[in-house]
């Protein structure tokens, strides 16, 4: 398998084919490439992965996925159970990289955060595979949020992940599917995965806010560090 830098060139092409939304603005104000995909951070060989929806304003200006305040809950929760203490300031909160990996389904900002539509996510959706199945290493997978969840239904059996995102327990269960990606040959090939969906951690969701750092530190009781 190639370098990864050669994947990030393939989604940069990608992006320049065809217009599709991208909050270019923020892009401009970061002096950043609108292109230039954010694809991931994060260690390649972790076990774990967090599984977010897209870019934040954050996210663009960092050049990293989960950074914002929804992705700093995220990697704070993390620090927590991997140090057993409170991160004392940004440089230790960045510290996680070391041991967990972080990608989107889409690796670009949607303009006003609206989330990205499906044929968006199916238009990257071979990139993000390819990432997933050839050059991350690890097979445990916790998706925020609906969005990011949802991305999963093509590799579980029929309508397998819409019934499980219906149990109430779907935050303490688990799921396994099967992830598929083309190789450079042209032929597909598999990698199982656990699923371990949480809700997405923002103020917004009144619902589930107060409630993830909890439900965060189980799902985490579940790995060494």
């Amino acid at each position: 398998m190639a370098d990864i830098t050669n994947l990030i060139k393939q989604v940069h092409q990608e992006a320049k084919k065809e217009d599709f939304p991208i909050d270019t603005l923020i892009y401009q104000e970061a002096k950043k490439d609108p292109f230039e995909p954010v694809l991931y951070a994060g260690n390649l060989a972790s076990q774990l992965c967090f599984f977010g929806r897209d870019l934040g304003r954050d996210e663009v200006y960092a050049g990293q996925p989960l950074i914002g305040a929804a992705g700093r809950m995220v990697r704070e929760g993390f620090f927590q159970a991997w140090q057993g203490r409170k991160s004392h300031d940004r440089q230790e909160l960045l510290s996680v990289c070391d041991r967990i990996f972080l990608t989107n389904t889409v690796p670009y900002k949607p303009p006003g955060n609206k989330a990205y539509s499906g044929e968006v996510k199916d238009r990257f959706r071979p990139f993000i595979e390819k990432l997933l199945v050839f050059y991350w290493q690890g097979d445990h997978i916790i998706p925020l949020g609906t969005e990011a969840f949802k991305w999963f239904e093509p590799y579980g059996k029929p309508k397998e992940v819409d019934k499980f995102y219906l149990d109430k327990e779907r935050f303490t269960k688990k799921l396994v599917v099967t992830l598929t990606a083309t190789d450079e040959d042209g032929l597909k090939q598999q990698k199982k995965v656990t699923l371990l969906p949480l809700p997405h951690p923002s103020p917004l969701n009144q619902r589930y806010y107060a409630l993830f750092p909890d439900l965060l530190q189980k799902r985490l009781t579940e790995f060494a560090f």
